[in-house]
């Protein structure tokens, strides 16, 4: 039995390893970024968003909204793509309240809903995100969990997130740090944003 998990694990990272970039990779110019630059005036925050199935609970995408000197949002394997969010390598930029309230809309639907997990940290920490971040770079599909950690485990305070490729795992553990305020955002269309 154990064997036979060993094997399937090994299948999966080996598709996963394998598969091409699922996603067309974005890199917008400077003078775009530049254009719809955004920085909020609220205190400095990281904020996990997790898109999870309403009937099982399991997780469908997880990405990180970062309000520091700029705010931005990874969004590693992300397929939501606006006008005035200029990306750079599944990091997106300008995401004002607005922009937000659309992005969480375009991943709310009758089948999933978006949970929001927001913690309030120094600034130190909200540049070190990030600069984070832009180093991550564009991300495998599949992988948004782990390309998230990756970015969390670089930060004082989140060096012990476990690595999973699970975005309800990463959840539940973000979920359970101190200080996290969480919001759910449903809605009950087909998801034809």
């Amino acid at each position: 039995m154990k064997l036979m998990r060993h094997a399937a694990l090994l299948c999966v990272a080996l598709i996963i390893t394998a598969c091409s970039y699922g996603t067309k990779d974005q890199f917008a110019s400077k003078d775009h970024v530049e254009k719809y630059n955004y920085s909020s005036s609220e205190p400095p925050s990281l904020t996990l968003l997790t898109m999870i199935n309403n009937k099982t609970g399991s997780g469908g995408h997880s990405s990180l909204l970062i309000n520091g000197s700029e705010t931005v949002m990874y969004d590693p394997a992300g397929r939501w793509k606006h006008s005035q969010v200029p990306e750079q390598h599944d990091l997106l930029y300008g995401v004002t309240p607005q922009l937000l309230k659309f992005y969480k809309s375009f991943h709310a639907r009758k089948t999933h809903h978006v949970v929001s997990h927001k913690i309030y940290v120094t600034s130190e920490v909200a540049e070190k995100a990030i600069v984070a971040s832009k180093a991550q770079g564009r991300a495998l599909d599949a992988t948004c969990a782990i390309n998230t950690i990756a970015i969390l485990n670089q930060l004082p305070g989140f060096e012990n997130m476990k690595s999973t490729y699970f975005p309800a795992k990463l959840m539940r553990k973000f979920g359970a740090t101190e200080g996290v305020i969480t919001s759910k955002y449903y809605e009950n269309d087909e998801g034809q944003n």
